[in-house]
């Protein structure tokens, strides 16, 4: 027994020890947005002083650095029309003396005889059927007051052009002449 006993008194000081020694298992770490990051991360570094920027590929990531845009040139100041007519683009238009009535113009611009009644009451009331109407705060042109004037092809004065311009205008943000009548009688402008 005493044999057994120097085994048991040697093997307990031996387990201690032998388990002191032992390196004990790693803590398990929650992921967080952080340590998950930290592990993505790259280290980029971009000059744009006289350099030519192209896109820089890293792994599935492709980075574009977009170039400033060129400023645009100051505008030229233009000196105000003397005459009735207005401006078109920086360029004075003729004022129209070419004579006609309110309806050779809408049938010479195209306009349906079924229409006429809703072209006369927008067009009374934006120009008073004046072809060298001119609003001075706007620029807003011709029978029909376009906006700006340089929009109507030919001349914006020439009451056919604006007819036959405003007749695209009607039909495209309104559907047709009487929607823009509609639109007219509900808002006081078109």
């Amino acid at each position: 027994m005493s044999a057994l006993a120097v085994v048991g008194f040697a093997g307990a000081l031996m387990a201690p020890t032998g388990v002191a020694l032992a390196q004990p298992a790693p803590e398990e770490s929650p992921d967080s947005a952080y340590s998950l990051a930290l592990a993505d991360m790259q280290d980029i570094t971009v000059t744009v002083s006289g350099a030519a920027i192209t896109p820089v590929e890293r792994g599935t990531f492709e980075v574009y650095v977009k170039p400033k845009p060129k400023p645009k040139p100051a505008p030229v100041a233009v000196s105000p029309s003397t005459g009735t007519g207005g401006s078109s683009g920086g360029s004075s238009l003729p004022p129209y003396a070419g004579g006609g009535a309110p309806a050779e113009w809408m049938a010479a611009a195209g306009i349906a005889q079924s229409d006429w009644q809703y072209v006369d009451y927008v067009v009374s009331r934006e120009s008073g059927w004046n072809p060298n109407a001119t609003n001075s705060s706007s620029g807003a042109c011709g029978l029909v007051q376009a906006l700006p004037c340089s929009k109507v092809p030919g001349n914006g004065y020439n009451p056919v052009d604006n007819l036959r311009w405003a007749t695209g205008y009607a039909t495209g943000r309104y559907g047709s002449w009487a929607g823009a009548y509609n639109f007219w009688v509900n808002n006081h402008w078109w």
